[in-house]
């Protein structure tokens, strides 16, 4: 039911969740470079003075913080349309499709634990803006803006204007020499973590890959895979964040990590320019044979299609897959997803069940793209090309 205070953010209960079929904002390819960054996430991690947070907090301190946070949210301009969805009264398919989302993470989704979600764990949801807030992860809060494509600084003035808005009525736990006090002791400071998810296939194929992995880490910089701390690259997405949060600025570490992406932008666009000028063919037959895969394939698994997409997205960055649209290749990434698929079909799909509608809503997608096979013959390459077979 819906809270009646109207200075009160909206709280749901039950399996209902407002949207489940709409596009997610940040896939739209709207961004900067959105052909290589998916999208950007600025986060800040928060806690409340007076509440034990981390590992010690009990559940009369998080059902306390949540309640705050309900109370806060609608006073709150970047929050005043939002909604207060407790995971609790969440069907764990519509959880599943928020992690899916990236709108709530793995610890907060409670997949470590047998026992599913913590008490008064919630996800906070603007019905307008690219923020929201999960309460009660691994601290009390944790604000985050998802935009399309390389745009850190706009993400970072969005996230800022709501951290400076909930500060003014939320009692943060801050200390004047450390900064703001986190659970885990590489977030305090800042508390910031800014994050690219980053398309790096030309890297990947002129195998220069390893290079710059090792030189964004000399620099204070990590990657993870596509859902973060844990998971597994796929498909050759990266997410590169920032690992440090104490001894800099916010501006610093957002501008520092704007400016190494930027690198690897340019890194990746000279290797795919290097694939087309010394290795046209076997690049050419590369993707439209994934392109071929994804288009007929019967049935298909999440892994499978994610590596045969990184081809395809790169046919259709290097115009060698005429009239195929970035958006709709962000959009397979996010509804092929198992939760999402299920959410179609209305029911739990078993693994193998699952794996032919993924291939059914590919082979739909790809089918109103209109993709034309060029007659025209491929470029010479030079004394460098690769022959043909």
């Amino acid at each position: 039911s819906v809270l009646s205070n109207p200075r009160r953010a909206r709280r749901t209960r039950g399996s209902s969740f407002p949207d489940l079929r709409s596009r997610p904002r940040r896939l739209d390819a709207s961004g900067p470079d959105s052909d290589i960054v998916l999208s950007t996430r600025v986060r800040l991690a928060r806690n409340l003075q007076g509440y034990a947070f981390g590992p010690r907090s009990r559940v009369n301190d998080r059902r306390a913080v949540l309640r705050r946070v309900t109370r806060t949210a609608a006073r709150v301009d970047l929050l005043a349309e939002a909604n207060v969805h407790p995971l609790a009264d969440l069907d764990p398919g519509t959880r599943r499709i928020l992690l899916e989302r990236r709108l709530i993470s793995q610890d907060l989704l409670g997949e470590r634990s047998e026992t599913g979600p913590q008490r008064a764990a919630a996800v906070v949801l603007s019905t307008r803006e690219p923020v929201s807030v999960m309460v009660n992860e691994e601290d009390h809060l944790r604000l985050q803006v998802l935009v399309s494509g390389l745009a850190l600084e706009a993400a970072w003035s969005l996230v800022d204007r709501l951290d400076e808005d909930l500060g003014q009525e939320l009692p943060y736990a801050y200390d004047h020499e450390l900064g703001f006090l986190t659970s885990c002791p590489t977030n305090v400071g800042t508390g910031l973590r800014a994050s690219v998810l980053i398309h790096l296939p030309g890297l990947v194929l002129t195998k220069e890959i390893g290079r710059v992995l090792r030189g964004l880490s000399q620099v204070g910089l990590t990657f993870r895979g596509l859902y973060g701390e844990g998971s597994e690259v796929v498909g050759n997405f990266f997410q590169v964040s920032n690992q440090t949060t104490l001894g800099k600025t916010e501006e610093d570490l957002v501008d520092h990590l704007d400016r190494m992406v930027r690198q690897v932008i340019e890194y990746e666009r000279r290797e795919r320019r290097v694939l087309l000028r010394d290795a046209y063919q076997v690049t050419e037959d590369k993707i439209w044979r994934a392109y071929g895969l994804l288009r007929y394939a019967r049935s298909i698994s999440f892994e499978e299609m994610m590596n045969l997409l990184s081809g395809v997205r790169l046919g259709a960055a290097l115009k060698l897959l005429p009239g195929l649209r970035v958006y709709s290749l962000n959009k397979i990434m996010i509804f092929a997803q198992s939760a999402h698929l299920e959410e179609a079909a209305g029911r739990k799909l078993p693994p193998g069940e699952c794996d032919v509608h993924r291939a059914t809503y590919v082979r739909r997608i790809l089918a109103t793209e209109g993709v034309v096979i060029p007659d025209k013959e491929p470029p010479q390459s030079g004394s460098d090309a690769v022959p043909d077979p």
